[in-house]
């Protein structure tokens, strides 16, 4: 089981994933050559050695020979969205066979408009993917335009809280819209990464942060009237390489 994360900077305990952090919604907020991508392929081999199947989406739209080779084991299924009857023919065998998929997206797809709801949407909240999925999205380059379709996204994420069976994993460059209280409910387990612009989490703690350290903050499981206490630590995490 691949459960070790990273050690704690402020104590001399390990940090490892437990069962229960595969309900949780998790914000990576970082900013690049921080390492989103580290800590969301160690979040992606706990889902895996779990037996739960994964679902990450890469709005950059990469093409599979320009995705890292991180990424590149024995659970990689490539794919590339597109509104078209073979894409839904290939990815519903993916699904059926409770595949492992990485999934290319062009975000131009999700609808900007509040009273239409793009396909794309609809593909992704499939029954069957939300009963037996765990779902990474990855903004790796903070595309112009991403966030000017976001609400069609964020319509998807607030009804998704209510139907999900396990959590997923939001990997992006800090904005604006994670400001929102609202947005921030939604996430019951918060990594912070280097963030130094002004405008954006820009406290002295965060802004002097190295590569694969982060600000690490978590909900405690003890049941309460309201929200469960926060408790928060620095955790470093080792570069992960794929295993020759």
């Amino acid at each position: 089981m691949r459960d070790k994360l990273g050690k704690c900077t402020t104590s001399i305990n390990v940090h490892k994933l437990d069962k229960r952090f595969l309900s949780y919604n998790t914000l990576i907020l970082a900013e690049e050559g921080s390492g989103k991508t580290n800590l969301a392929c160690r979040i992606r081999n706990f889902a895996i050695d779990s037996g739960v199947a994964t679902l990450y989406m890469d709005f950059a739209d990469s093409n599979e020979e320009d995705i890292e080779i991180r990424y590149k084991d024995e659970y990689f299924n490539y794919i590339r969205f597109e509104e078209s009857e073979e894409f839904d023919a290939k990815f519903k065998q993916l699904i059926s066979e409770k595949k492992h998929i990485y999934m290319a997206t062009n975000p131009n797809y999700f609808s900007n408009k509040r009273d239409i709801r793009s396909r794309l949407s609809q593909v992704i909240t499939q029954q069957e993917l939300i009963d037996n999925y765990y779902y990474f999205f990855h903004d790796i380059e903070n595309l112009n335009g991403f966030y000017t379709k976001f609400e069609d996204f964020l319509l998807y994420m607030l009804g998704f809280m209510n139907l999900k069976k396990y959590g997923f994993t939001f990997l992006a460059q800090p904005h604006s819209t994670f400001e929102s209280q609202q947005i921030k409910l939604l996430f019951t387990y918060l990594y912070l990464g280097k963030c130094s612009n002004l405008n954006y989490f820009n406290t002295a703690k965060l802004k002097t942060l190295s590569k694969n350290k982060f600000f690490f903050q978590y909900r405690t499981a003890h049941p309460t009237l309201a929200f469960s206490d926060i408790k928060s630590d620095f955790v470093q995490i080792d570069e992960y390489k794929i295993e020759e």
